[in-house]
């Protein structure tokens, strides 16, 4: 039996269960799921099921991440609730290239993790793979592994297993009204163009779901836990020097403008520190910048695509404010004078939730 796995969390509890019912199947699992998004979302989900199937000793297949392919089958349809006409749509594709890869290796029944999801409808899932089965002759196995207690089981193997845990389903048009109706800032989109790794981002639990899996090979126990702290993201930044020159800035991590601009001049300096005397905003040469951080950067430039890590650009803010989460804007140029300046930050602080991994 092929079995589509939409993400780990659903599938491990899903092929225990099917391991235990159908002892005669061999169950090959097929992580095929361009609705995903973004790619590096995709890619913590994959390394989360591959974890999975291995613990499990089963064979896991990658179908294609066509991903401008599935939007255009959805086209139309962004504004759908979730188990609605999208949700169909974005069924009947995985499910027909689902029983493509099962008739390729030679199955003639599928099944899928969908089903036991809580954010999806068994009947409309149910319905579809009939449907399918009737054009396409591959059968659809609908098991319910939701009723009794089956989803508390599942949270429980969850828990267990410490598996990736996400919080949206991976579709980009879920997501953005799910984070419109809880009133929260998709910072899934978010990324730096300088590839910096942002607390709590996709990224940052990425590099941690690797750092994992090496550990379980080196046979170290660990826990993973979540804490919450004061999360941040810079939209833009721009400086304007007199009417119209505009120069080259880089805004430090947690520096913020309340009303996203001001105007004014250095008002004093000390210790290779200018002041400004608007909104407690400081600023550095980047000559200065290099002496405090021991770089090399030749311009602001190469400083905005190739910049300090979080962590040692909040060790800078430390040694400048005597506090990681102050939230004063501290701005780099190439050279500070005392012409008039104009600077419009946009910035947001939220609180936020974010895992940590402890070794025990």
């Amino acid at each position: 039996m092929l079995v589509h796995i939409c993400c780990s969390v659903d599938s491990h509890f899903f092929l225990e269960k099917l391991q235990k019912d159908y002892p005669q199947e061999k169950l090959t699992g097929f992580f095929y799921d361009p609705n995903i998004h973004p790619y590096s979302e995709y890619k913590l989900r994959l390394l989360d099921v591959e974890r999975s199937c291995k613990k499990l000793g089963i064979d896991l297949l990658e179908g294609e991440y066509d991903f401008e392919a599935w939007m255009d089958a959805v086209r139309g349809l962004e504004k759908e609730p979730e188990k609605g006409a999208r949700c169909e749509v974005c069924f009947d594709k995985r499910f027909i290239t689902s029983a493509k890869k099962a008739l390729e290796i030679g199955e003639d029944k599928i099944t899928t993790t969908l089903l036991v999801s809580p954010l999806k409808s068994q009947e409309q899932l149910k319905r579809v793979g009939d449907e399918f089965h009737a054009k396409h002759g591959v059968e659809f196995i609908a098991v319910d592994y939701r009723s009794g207690g089956g989803t508390q089981d599942q949270s429980r193997v969850t828990k267990e297993e410490q598996l990736y845990r996400q919080d949206y389903c991976g579709c980009i048009y879920g997501l953005t009204m799910q984070r419109e109706q809880q009133d929260r800032l998709m910072d899934e989109m978010f990324s730096p163009i300088s590839g910096m790794t942002l607390p709590a981002s996709i990224e940052e639990r990425l590099e941690m779901y690797n750092y994992r899996n090496k550990l379980e090979d080196e046979a170290k126990e660990y826990k993973i836990i979540k804490q919450k702290f004061l999360n941040y993201r810079q939209f833009s930044l721009k400086l304007i020097q007199g009417k119209n020159q505009t120069l080259d800035a880089y805004a430090l991590s947690y520096s913020t403008l309340p009303r996203k601009k001001a105007q004014g001049r250095v008002e004093f300096s000390e210790n290779g520190v200018h002041y400004f005397n608007r909104e407690e905003i400081k600023l550095l040469s980047l000559e200065e910048f290099n002496r405090r951080t021991n770089r090399s950067y030749q311009n602001v430039k190469s400083l905005i695509y190739n910049p300090l890590s979080f962590e040692e650009e909040q060790s800078l803010r430390f040694e400048l404010t005597n506090s990681y989460y102050d939230l004063t804007p501290i701005i780099i140029l190439e050279n500070v004078t005392d012409a008039k300046l104009t600077i419009e930050l946009d910035a947001k602080t939220y609180e936020d939730t974010k895992e940590r991994l402890i070794l025990l």
